[in-house]
Order: structure tokens, then sequence, then C-alpha cells
């Protein structure tokens, strides 16, 4: 009996494991607000309502802890961190200088099918903006600037970038919603997606610094630092 010639077809994406989607939902939810910056993460309602045990509880606690959306307060444990205005700045300042230099490159040196690969996440970041998950559009959005970085060969970039991911991600949640800015986020990217492809690396350095700036004014709004508060003291 001859072999069989039927080829395998490959894998694209290893499956998740179990530890990944707890991550990912917890993840979700505390970008999503479902857990309130300062609230306690209590290990047994949270291992109930996931039905996972403390072990991958507490896995996914030190990885998000990692990510800086969980913070360890001594006698009280885990907590949701607290993102202010001082923090989102110094994230809105490497995401200017990383991105802007990523977009610079990648508009300089471009594989043939580069174009199209980036049409097509642009494309999903926008089919996703009416999405009722968070989660689909911050994977679509974070899978646009993967290409750009990783097109431009600034991998190392990356991974300081994914590192902040987490909160990157809480900073577009806080931001998308905003609707009384003068561009959207939307045509940001397109913008930064033209220059790009119209192979103009300083119209691409331009179109990222001008999305960062936008973003940056429209997240100061909402994180107030405590001295910013009003005063009720007569």
């Amino acid at each position: 009996m001859e072999p069989s010639q039927t080829t395998l077809r490959k894998i694209e994406k290893a499956p998740q494991t179990l530890r990944d989607i707890v991550q990912e939902r917890m993840r979700e939810a505390i970008i999503d607000g479902h857990f309130a910056p300062g609230e306690r993460l209590v290990e047994r309602p949270l291992c109930d309502q996931l039905g996972v045990s403390r072990t991958v509880i507490r896995e996914t606690i030190r990885y998000l802890e990692a990510e800086g959306l969980v913070e360890i307060i001594p006698n009280r444990g885990p907590v949701v961190a607290r993102l202010t205005w001082d923090q989102a700045r110094q994230i809105y300042d490497v995401r200017r200088q990383l991105e802007a230099a990523a977009a610079a490159a990648s508009a300089e040196v471009q594989r043939p099918e580069f174009a199209a690969d980036l049409s097509r996440a642009l494309a999903e970041v926008e089919a996703s903006m009416s999405d009722t998950e968070w989660g689909h559009l911050l994977r679509a959005t974070t899978g646009f600037y993967q290409l750009i970085f990783l097109e431009a060969g600034h991998t190392i970039a990356w991974d300081i970038v994914q590192r902040l991911n987490g909160r990157i991600s809480r900073l577009r949640a806080l931001t998308i919603v905003a609707k009384d800015r003068e561009t959207s986020g939307m045509s940001h990217m397109t913008a930064i997606h033209d220059a790009i492809l119209s192979r103009n690396p300083e119209a691409a350095r331009r179109a990222v610094e001008t999305h960062i700036a936008d973003a940056a004014r429209t997240a100061k709004r909402f994180l107030k630092e405590p001295a910013d508060e009003p005063s009720n003291d007569t």
C-alpha cells in the first residue's frame, strides 16, 4: 500500500491554554471597567466566577502585575492598578518615539505583500469599531501596529511596547469613547496607513505624532491628578 501523500494543514496559531484564556478574560475585565481602579481582586470569588483553581488565578494576577494592570498592596493584597496622568504621559511619550520611528522605517523598506497585509489589518480595526466587546478592537489595533513594527525590523521596540500593552489598552479604551475628538482614532490610523504605503517616511512620522498628541490630550481630560481636583478648603 502506497503511503498517503496528503499534507497536514499548518497550524497558524497555537491553541490557547487555560491560563491564556483566564489572563485574557481578566485583562479585558479590567480594561472594560468591570473591576474599578483600586478594587481588590479576591481569589475565591474569581475562582468561582471563572471555574478555575487558585493556582491559575495567582499566576494570572502575577502576569497582570507585570503588565502594570494589577498592583500588590501590603496588608491588602492585589488590587486593580490606578492609572495616573503622569504615567499616561510617559506611556504616550514612549509610544510617540517608538511608533514614529517604526512607521518611518516601514515606509522606506516594504515587502511586496506588506501593503495588502496592512490594509487588511486596518479593515479589521474598522470592522471591530462597532463590536460590543473591547477585546476584538484592542486585538485588531495591536495587530495593526505589530505589522508596522515587524516590517520596520524594530523587534526590540515591539517587545517594549508589548510590556506596556495592558496600560496602552486601558488608555485606548478611555480615548475611544470620547465623542468630542476633532479627529477620530480611525481617521488617524488611516492617515498612518496611507503615509506608510505612499513610502513617505516624514509623512508617516508626522501622522503618528499627530495621533499620539491627540490621544494624549483626550486621555488627560479623564486622568486628573489629585492636585488637579478642586479644593474643598474655604
